[in-house]
């Protein structure tokens, strides 16, 4: 539902031909969109294209599914226009029947449209808005006049002094003649001096008026400036979670530059005008303070995961680098500080510095360097290390891996045009601190929860619980960056997904607004396993990562599935059909269920001892589909050879070894207390290590 998210706050801007051209309002009507959001946005529409005709029955599927959930919608609604509403439009979808090819490459088309507007505003949002030019372009217009009335009053004030000598070198000869002549000479200067007194005192009050309304347009660029640049650092810190982030900082560099010559402009105004407006010279200066204090950013951040005795780098810049001043090198310190420090840091850029020492770091300082090139000025500390660290007490069950740090750089540093030195100061995102590789996956989790929930105000401030949409959201987001891929958790995986961590598998309600807990998450193991919901997802994201990564975006991976679902969809299909399946009872493995004979010629569901990233390294998935000669078609009725033929590779030869492995097996499970059946147990082993599903089910 997160693009729809999106998508809904931008309707407010967009004209109403827009709008109804996007979402048709004969064919699918913004309703649908509106009220199947989270439904629509789980299906595989990305598969489909009108050229691939064999996807028509899977797209015919797809058109009933979207008719019976608008139809379930429907019926759930208490106000009765909304639900007649809701089943005309799910009876006006019928047209599509003849062609259901046709809806399903429509959606995809709408949902791509909706992207791209999407990509567009986060664009925009990047760089300064066309409002924010604006208004820097004209407090630029407004700096220009009063530099220009400044010269105009500097001009008038010659000419005022010149007359007011001349008035008085023809004060003297008036007296001596009293001649009218002379006195209406006098009279003609004097009314001069008192137009240009007049004009001089007119400009001075329309200076400083001027100087206040640049003063007041400065705050409003500068705090839009300085909301941009929290919103970069936030975008910064979803993007570990998946989120899209565009870390190009040319734009807001030159915003920053920008404002910083025209708060030097307006202070040399100030100056110049010869007498002290305090008020407004103190907001210039308070302007001045949170800039420069703002323009340090973590470029490059460190590792949200670090283990001590590790080395590891990360990258400081600044943005007003080009307006530092030359001679002493500006020296960036770094040193690391707990949850409670991080969150007594409060505004950043006017709280004194921190010394309070939690941890020690090696290679902790770094020089503030300018590249021309890049026009960028970054400090890089290369081989940082955390030597050793200070752990908080910690309450109850609370694990090392839940204790979160961050890295706190400061210098201080003198920009040229300014007398005095400025503090500067910026926190890192949350990292933990770990002491062996086995801590990792415990805290990746603290990480997520962090990146994924935390509050933008208070650093590393997290809620216990949050609604099951939320963290449905972030799993799918976090899948698909980490297997870089864009093919989405559909329906059915979210939902069986729901049922484990909150361990209902008969639940078949919506899950959305049940809460779930951090314990739930990565703290209680799963009813009857060894390890928490995020192992076991997390392993099913890294064999995926680097093993199906191909197989999974091209939809041949069913995924995360439960077994009551998985012997519904299964139990009328022809024997030989199967799916491919996430195993749920071991971390990282993958299954194949298929449909088999039983001996009183009934069906039964089986599963194939599940494969891990061990089992994949040795052999490919699509060798080992090729090489099970008893399954034929994937669901729902794929011929196995035409969808996995591109997988295959060799010769097939070993499909004889599999062959002799299930009828070695076979023999072994009923020989099992024998010695001939212990030695056929041996070979069985061994062809499992060559490649076989079978001999581990021995």
């Amino acid at each position: 539902m997160a693009q729809w998210i999106h998508m809904y706050q931008m309707l407010q801007c967009l004209p109403d031909d827009t709008v109804n051209s996007l979402y048709p309002p004969a064919t699918f009507p913004i309703e649908v969109r509106h009220y199947g959001a989270d439904w629509i946005e789980s299906q595989r529409w990305e598969d489909f294209s009108m050229e691939k005709m064999e996807q028509e029955s899977k797209a015919q599927t797809l058109l009933e599914q979207t008719v019976s959930m608008l139809q379930t919608i429907a019926q759930q609604k208490t106000d009765v226009v909304e639900r007649m509403k809701l089943m005309q439009i799910s009876r006006n979808m019928a047209m599509f029947q003849p062609q259901p090819l046709q809806f399903v490459v429509m959606v995809r088309d709408i949902l791509r449209k909706e992207r791209v507007l999407i990509s567009a505003v986060r664009f925009y949002q990047m760089y300064p808005s066309r409002d924010n030019m604006q208004d820097v372009e004209h407090l630029g217009a407004k700096v220009v006049e009063v530099q220009n009335i400044r010269k105009k009053m500097h001009q008038l004030q010659e000419e005022l002094n010149w007359e007011r000598q001349n008035f008085e070198s023809l004060q003297g000869p008036f007296q001596q003649n009293g001649l009218d002549s002379a006195r209406a000479e006098i009279q003609k200067l004097q009314n001069h001096i008192q137009q240009l007194e007049f004009n001089v005192n007119t400009m001075a009050t329309k200076r400083f008026q001027l100087l206040k309304d640049c003063v007041d347009c400065l705050d409003l660029c500068q705090s839009r400036l300085i909301t941009r640049l929290k919103d970069w650092r936030w975008e910064q810190h979803k993007a570990a979670i998946g989120h899209p982030f565009d870390d190009n900082l040319i734009p807001l560099q030159n915003w920053c530059e920008q404002l910083l010559g025209m708060n030097g402009n307006l202070r040399q105004e100030l100056m110049l005008i010869g007498e002290r407006i305090s008020d407004l010279q103190e907001r210039l200066g308070q302007l001045l303070q949170v800039l420069i204090q703002s323009s340090l950013v973590v470029d490059k951040q460190p590792p949200q995961v670090i283990k001590t005795q590790s080395k590891f780098s990360t990258t400081v810049r600044y943005l007003l680098g080009e307006k530092v001043a030359p001679g002493k090198p500006v020296v960036l310190k770094a040193q690391i500080i707990n949850e409670l420090q991080a969150r007594n840091l409060g505004d950043l850029v006017s709280l004194p510095w921190r010394r309070d020492n939690v941890g020690e770091l090696i290679n902790n300082s770094a020089i503030l360097e300018h590249n021309t090139a890049s026009k960028s000025t970054c400090a890089t500390f290369r081989n940082m290390s955390i030597k050793k660290i200070k752990r908080a007490d910690r309450k109850g069950s609370e694990s090392v891996t839940e204790e979160k740090f961050a890295l706190l750089f400061s210098t201080e540093i003198t920009i040229t045009g300014c007398d005095t030195p400025y503090r500067i100061q910026m926190i890192s995102q949350p990292v933990v601190v770990i002491v062996h590789g086995s801590q990792d996956n415990n805290a990746v989790a603290t990480i997520i929860w962090d990146c994924a929930f935390s509050e933008r105000v208070i650093p590393f401030v997290v809620p216990e619980r949050v609604p099951w949409r939320m963290m449905c959201s972030t799993l799918n987001c976090k899948f698909t960056s980490e297997v870089q891929t864009q093919h989405n958790l559909d329906h059915y995986n979210q939902h069986f997904l729901a049922q484990k961590i909150f361990d209902k598998p008969d639940f078949a309600e919506d899950f959305s607004n049940m809460m779930v807990s951090w314990a739930q998450f990565n703290k209680e193991v799963l009813p009857g396993r060894p390890f928490t919901f995020w192992q076991w997802f997390e392993g099913v994201m890294e064999l995926t990562k680097k093993h199906l990564k191909t197989y999974w975006s091209e939809g041949l991976i069913f995924g995360f599935i439960g077994k009551q679902h998985l012997h519904l969809i299964l139990k009328d299909r022809p024997n030989g059909t199967f799916l491919l399946r996430f195993s749920d009872s071991e971390i990282g493995g993958i299954t194949i269920a298929y449909v088999s004979a039983t001996e009183n010629g009934g069906q039964k569901i089986q599963n194939i001892q599940p494969f891990t990233k061990r089992d994949l390294e040795i052999r490919s998935l699509g060798d080992r589909i090729r090489d099970i000669n008893h399954i034929t078609y994937l669901y729902p009725e794929f011929p196995k050879h035409e969808v996995f033929k591109k997988f295959y590779t060799g010769n097939g030869l070993q499909s004889q070894l599999y062959v002799l492995t299930f009828k070695l097996n076979q023999a072994a499970s009923r020989y099992e207390n024998s010695q001939d059946g212990n030695m056929l147990f041996i070979c069985v082993q061994g062809c499992h290590a060559y490649g076989s599903p079978y001999g581990s089910s021995c």
